[in-house]
């Protein structure tokens, strides 16, 4: 498997290195005084990522975050996935869009210093989903510290969609610590809770008087340690917000920031769903960059994405692209420092 590298940079000493294999984000280097801190969780070696974490700031398909049973019904067909997570289906399945290699082309985008055009073809059958899908993913840099992920995509078979962008960010630098002085707001009302297998029981539910309650700044050391049954029940955080947006609507979704160095990420997104999940299935087992342990609240991912296991619940937003229909989602990480 050859793997490539490529760099986004702009003149305020931003730089993002992503690979060829699943759009993954190796790094994201923000200026740290005369020097650049990395805040992206990751490997010190390209060829890591072929037997590291599957996930690492990859690009997650055909239907990213969970399925219920690997199941769902589609024009009256029952469609069987892969059961990869437990009983569920997870990220696309065995072999999803985070394992395979990408065609990447350098591109031009206006107001943007430096981007690139990623593309991939998911043929029918692909993991067991139907259709031929055309997949189209644009990384671009601006002037402006924004890192825009603009996806694209079209079928000729119904079938379910759901891209995402899955980085692991720590603003302390990656190997400084943990994430508990990390302080998340996030633009929601309420959130889906979960079952015993990490599937959302259907619930929409008020985050009002829960600890799930973002909507001002909140340490996340504290809802971490809290004793409310979701944090319980997977000893973190792993759980979808609903937005507060309108229809197609790009809105800032949430800011994740480092008080005492003054390092920030604002997210803004056009997808309905926000998945934050403090990284807790890390125990230490793997070393990342500089040969240090991952560990437990070690990074926190904060994925834009559609409901978990939205084929299966008529209530949550759409999940299913026809021919003839265009998927077409953003996700932009502004960088604070």
């Amino acid at each position: 498997m050859k793997l490539k590298s490529y760099f986004l940079r702009n003149t305020n000493g931003v730089e993002i290195e992503f690979l060829s294999l699943g759009g993954k984000i190796k790094a994201i280097k923000i200026p740290d005084g005369p020097a650049k801190i990395d805040i992206a969780l990751g490997y010190d070696k390209p060829e890591d990522y072929v037997v590291g974490d599957a996930y690492m700031g990859a690009i997650c398909g055909r239907f990213a975050n969970r399925i219920d049973m690997g199941r769902f019904n589609l024009k009256g067909q029952t469609i069987q996935l892969a059961q990869n997570d437990r009983t569920n289906h997870l990220h696309g399945g065995n072999n999803g869009f985070n394992s395979l290699i990408w065609k990447v082309e350098k591109t031009d985008l206006k107001n943007y210093e430096s981007a690139y055009k990623l593309s991939l073809l998911s043929a029918d059958g692909d993991e067991n989903y139907p259709g031929n899908l055309e997949v189209n993913v644009v990384y671009a840099l601006s002037h402006n510290n924004e890192f825009l992920i603009d996806i694209k995509a079209t079928t000729d078979k119904p079938t379910p969609v759901n891209l995402t962008s899955h980085p692991y960010f720590n603003l302390n630098g990656v190997g400084n610590g943990k994430i508990f002085n990390h302080e998340l707001c996030i633009n929601s009302d309420a959130f889906t809770p979960l079952n015993e297998v990490s599937v959302p029981t259907g619930e929409i539910r008020s985050i009002k008087n829960t600890p799930l309650d973002f909507t001002s700044p909140v340490r996340l050391g504290d809802v971490i340690n809290s004793a409310y049954e979701q944090i319980k029940l997977v000893n973190g955080l792993d759980h979808n917000w609903v937005l507060k947006k309108g229809k197609g609507a790009m809105v800032k979704a949430a800011v994740l920031s480092e008080p005492k160095s003054g390092r920030s990420i604002e997210v803004f997104t056009t997808q309905p769903g926000l998945q934050v999940y403090t990284s807790m299935h890390f125990d230490g087992t793997e070393t990342g960059k500089g040969g240090i342990p991952f560990s437990s609240y070690g990074a926190v991912a904060i994925e834009a994405q559609n409901f978990p296991d939205a084929p299966n619940k008529n209530h949550f937003p759409n999940s299913i692209l026809n021919p003839g229909e265009i998927y077409h989602e953003v996700i932009i990480y502004k960088f604070g420092f």
